[in-house]
């Protein structure tokens, strides 16, 4: 389910305790650029850059703090800036009062990921969410701007951001926002936007905007990647928010089936019929899925009997809406379904932090099992029951011209199949986890996890698939909030899956980092294997596996004089 809308809670396990690692920050936030091009001595961007940040009323979207600027950069060599006015106070009909020199602003102990994109060095959004939904920077936020922490993740504020980048302009360095720049070029009869188009009209308002309408904006859905005019600038781009209470939910359109992303599927219907149907005069059902029609042909029925049709498929690579319709020649229990495609991997956990703390948490319960480990479904067979019956034509001499006739029958069989799911799961220290032994290990290493699958079934191989998907799950999290897809290795009836690639990993490894903050005791990781599909439904199966935490990785730590 992904852009800043700093509405996505950060994390979960913010609900049992406003120490957690991330303060219960909702991230409504997305960012996008391109190319730079160049610039010359007098118009030019180094790549700094920061960002301004005011504190909101969540009630009536009323700024309620001064705004204030941070930067990985000191930045005094800033000879213009427009001081500390936020988005909402432009739109709201605050002039640019220029300042000369003197310009201030935060370096946080913990810098700032890249914010703005540029020819060599780009942003990651992902990053820029983590970071402003990390306890520490909202720690660090609070207290530049002299507010209490908990008062402002108790739900009734929120954070606004906006990017800042500081450039030489006509051979003087300016600090703007994104808004700033807008309103700025105005001012400069588009002066401005023509020297440095990249930077101020593409890749500065586009370094942040919302995925969902929020103070008074709009959601972004234009383009990420064109320069932008001032209007739409100072109207929809430039800003992300970070949340501290629960958004009111979008309307999610019906669906009948939730399918995922890049996996075999089957579909079926329930056809009932109140005329035999034979292989002289066969039922079918068609299927419309994506612009291609599948049938599912050949099918016999009983005079008032009933049956499934189905067919398998492949869902799209990219999550979305599918509508299935659905012919027949017999009476079928609907002939629309709605789907919704998933992306299973769209919320992997952020990167955790040395600094990271969760002072209430408590090891929680594993969920229970989910899904169904077996399913049987059948179809009709239908043959023809000879029987013969001589009918007699006698004429006037006693000769019988007569003639024999199959009065036959056809007779149906059931034709009954299942199928099961059996899986395991298994988690093992990682490989550069230098103080594990066998199953026991220290908080804040990394994990590996591999899982396997398999298949049992009676009935023709284009009835079934074997499982294509595992989701683990972590008690930090409380089993909620942040998952990992695992990879699949292979498929079939006999499948296995790892973790994927972790981009935090130092070593470019499958793995997991389990938080340092955790407690000693059982870390168990909850696992669903599943979209093993029948015409009967999906088979599902669920696993954990335990490791054993004492201590953490700061026992490893030797601090010894410099030589």
């Amino acid at each position: 389910m992904k852009k800043i809308f700093l509405a996505l809670l950060c994390l979960a396990v913010l609900f049992s305790s406003p120490f957690s690692v991330f303060a219960d920050g909702d991230p409504n936030i997305d960012g996008g650029g391109g190319n730079m091009g160049s610039g010359n001595s007098q118009n030019i961007w180094d790549g700094r850059d920061g960002v301004r940040i005011t504190i909101v009323r969540d009630e009536d979207n009323q700024p309620v703090s001064a705004s204030v600027d941070f930067s990985n950069h000191a930045n005094d060599d800033i000879a213009i800036h427009f001081g500390k006015v936020n988005k909402i106070a432009y739109c709201n009909g605050s002039g640019l009062a220029i300042r000369n020199g003197n310009y201030y602003c935060v370096n946080p102990d913990n810098p700032i990921p890249r914010i703005i994109s540029g020819s060599v060095v780009t942003a990651d959004i992902e990053e820029v969410k983590a970071y402003f939904c990390r306890e520490g920077t909202i720690r660090d936020i609070a207290d530049a701007l002299g507010f209490d922490y908990e008062e402002l993740i108790g739900g009734e504020y929120k954070i606004l951001l906006e990017p800042i980048a500081y450039f030489k302009y006509g051979g003087i360095i300016y600090a703007m926002t994104a808004t700033e720049a807008a309103v700025y070029n105005k001012r400069a009869g588009n002066d401005l936007r023509s020297k440095m188009l990249s930077l101020t009209h593409k890749n500065l308002p586009l370094s942040m905007f919302l995925e969902t309408a929020d103070l008074g904006f709009p959601a972004w859905g234009g383009s990420t990647t064109e320069v932008q005019n001032d209007d739409t600038i100072l109207a929809k781009l430039g800003l992300g928010v970070v949340r501290f209470s629960e958004p009111d939910p979008p309307v999610e359109p019906s669906s009948d089936f939730i399918y995922h992303c890049d996996t075999d599927v089957i579909t079926s219907v329930l056809l009932t019929t109140w005329e035999e149907k034979t292989p002289e005069s066969p039922a079918y059902a068609t299927f419309s899925i994506n612009g291609r029609t599948y049938s599912h042909t050949s099918i016999y029925i009983p005079e008032g009997g009933s049956q499934l049709a189905w067919v398998k498929w492949h869902t799209p690579s990219e999550p979305g809406s599918v509508t299935i319709h659905i012919q027949s020649n017999c009476s079928i229990n609907t002939y629309q379904i709605t789907a919704q495609v998933v992306d299973l991997n769209e919320n992997p956990p952020p990167d955790p932090q040395a600094n990271d703390r969760n002072d209430g948490f408590a090891i929680p319960s594993t969920p229970g099992t989910s899904g169904s480990a077996s399913l049987s479904w059948g179809e009709w067979e239908c043959h023809w029951h000879t029987s013969w019956v001589w009918h007699s034509n006698v004429d006037g001499e006693g000769v019988d011209h007569g003639y024999w006739c199959d009065h036959g029958w056809w007779e149906y069989n059931w034709l009954s199949y299942s199928a099961s799911l059996t899986a395991t799961f298994q988690t093992v220290p990682d490989a550069k986890n230098p103080t594990a032994s066998s199953r026991t290990m220290k908080s804040g290493y990394g994990i590996n996890a591999s899982a396997s699958a398999h298949l049992t079934s009676n009935a023709p191989s284009s009835q079934v698939t074997g499982a294509q998907n595992v989701v683990a799950y972590f008690p930090e999290f409380g089993y909620a909030t942040y998952w990992r897809l695992l990879r699949r290795l292979n498929t079939g009836y006999s499948s296995t899956f790892e973790f994927r690639v972790n981009p935090y990993s130092t070593y470019g490894r499958p793995t997991h980092f389990s938080p340092v903050w955790y407690p000693d005791g059982q870390y168990v990781t909850y696992a669903e294997i599943m979209d093993a599909w029948t015409p009967a439904g999906m088979l599902q199966v669920s696993r954990t596996d335990a490791l054993t935490v004492v201590g953490s990785l700061f026992d490893d730590w030797h601090i010894r004089p410099a030589e």
